[in-house]
């Protein structure tokens, strides 16, 4: 008997028209495109305009991968959606998006995994349809960081860093062997939990927020950028090498790295201790900055239109973020 799979089927992806330069944000902060470009790797990003929500952005990204598969929403069984940043405190953002793509009882899922919500959402997805439960997931990873940024000479170090959009995915069962997701390998470790966070609005405060955090900038995020570096450029190749030594194969055996987009410094460390050429490495965090749970359905949508993908390439996405999270996925394309 012939084993269940999940192949990827169609990608999509959106970014708001809004392109905000380094240049410009150095008109509001003490910092420098130089400065930014240096240190990150990022040159623009994509904010969103007034009145846009992450559900529309999730919806346009959905029906460019319902597109690219020949599916229409109907078709969609399941909703993973990944975000940090949800349209309202409750419900999830998932609800929202099946909404606007017109459908009924369609189970969503909502991950609140930072920067690993796209490959968790992988591994949930994965798992449904290898059972049997779904045929066809949507998995999507949206993010809006503008709208919560301290945008003054205190809140730099995070405020350059982030960029809105979406990206998503539509996977779907087959009995090809030769063909899908091999191994998906995911992570915590709580114990750093507050060494990259957003402390409010919090349910653990009475009231969530108040004039005392809002002047003390307790809601907007913080992090501790050296500690960070140091755990991301430890655990990515770590769970690269999990995924690939649970199937026999080497990093020369990889066609196409997607590493999460958090700092253009993290992937080169991720690319030179795996030993990949620069031609093995997709980064696009120079145009669009660090989206979050959409960098990696962003960047795949993008190699998949480039050329840089096709079908029987080895393609590995990693991503390290807040929690701490992390964890990689494996596919034969």
């Amino acid at each position: 008997m012939l084993s269940t799979h999940s192949r990827f089927v169609g990608t999509g992806y959106y970014v708001p028209e809004r392109i905000v330069t380094n240049h410009e944000l150095s008109e509001v902060m003490d910092t420098s495109d130089e400065w930014i470009v240096e240190r990150t790797g990022i040159r623009q990003r994509r904010w969103v305009p007034e009145g846009m929500t992450g559900a529309e952005m999730a919806r346009r990204a959905s029906m460019m991968a319902l597109t690219d598969g020949d599916l229409v929403p109907a078709d969609i069984d399941a909703i993973v959606l990944g975000t940090l940043s949800p349209d309202h405190f409750f419900p999830g953002t998932g609800v929202f998006l099946q909404r606007a793509l017109g459908l009924e009882g369609v189970p969503c899922l909502d991950l609140r995994a930072q920067c690993s919500g796209f490959v968790y959402g992988l591994s949930v997805a994965d798992a449904w349809i290898r059972s049997g439960q779904y045929e066809t997931v949507l998995v999507v990873g949206v993010e809006i960081q503008s709208t919560g940024l301290d945008m003054s000479t205190r809140g730099r170090d995070m405020a350059v860093l982030f960029g809105d959009g979406a990206g998503a995915a539509v996977l779907q069962a087959t009995q090809n062997e030769n063909q899908g997701i091999l191994t998906t390998r995911i992570h915590a470790d709580g114990r750093h939990a507050e060494i990259l966070w957003a402390e409010a609005a919090s349910s653990s405060h009475h009231p969530r927020i108040d004039a005392k955090m809002i002047e003390e900038g307790r809601h907007f995020p913080t992090m501790e950028g050296k500690e960070v570096f140091r755990h991301a450029v430890t655990r990515m190749p770590e769970a690269v090498l999990e995924v690939l030594g649970e199937n026999g194969l080497e990093p020369d055996d990889i066609d196409l790295l997607i590493p999460h987009q958090a700092n253009l410094r993290i992937s080169q460390m991720v690319q030179r201790r795996l030993g990949l050429s620069d031609e093995k490495v997709f980064n696009n965090i120079e145009k669009y900055g660090n989206t979050t749970a959409a960098t990696i359905p962003i960047a795949l949508a993008e190699a998949v239109r480039e050329g840089l993908v096709n079908r029987g390439d080895l393609v590995c996405m990693v991503a390290f973020g807040s929690g701490f999270t992390w964890g990689a996925s494996l596919v034969r394309w």
